[in-house]
């Protein structure tokens, strides 16, 4: 099992989405799962996980951006968000977030 971290955006974020049960249940599930998902092309790693939420399906569900730093043990999620307010993050975003955690922020 690995160390799940969760960013400051993540947290802001999944609490609008989610109840706590749902968000433990998912995060569980990643430290089970962490080569889930896709990796999103020219992000420099980054994945991005789809996710049902309670009455909907996956297409209506949330959409989680993470990051594995496996050899450390660690998975760094970053942001959740449903495809009802954004479909795709710009690349530009993404790599943003990711220097964010290289830099340690």
């Amino acid at each position: 099992m690995y160390t799940i971290i969760e960013t400051e955006m993540f947290k802001r974020y999944a609490e609008a989405i989610w109840g706590d049960g749902e968000r433990h249940e998912f995060i569980n599930w990643l430290a089970a799962n962490p080569l889930a998902g896709d990796v999103v092309p020219g992000s420099g790693g980054l994945r991005k996980v789809r996710w049902t939420r309670s009455g909907m399906g996956k297409r209506g569900g949330t959409r989680v951006i993470y990051y594995n730093t496996l050899s450390e043990g660690s998975i760094w999620l970053l942001i959740a968000y449903t495809k009802a307010k954004l479909d795709n993050l710009p690349v530009a975003f993404l790599k943003q977030l990711k220097e964010e955690i290289s830099d340690g922020r």
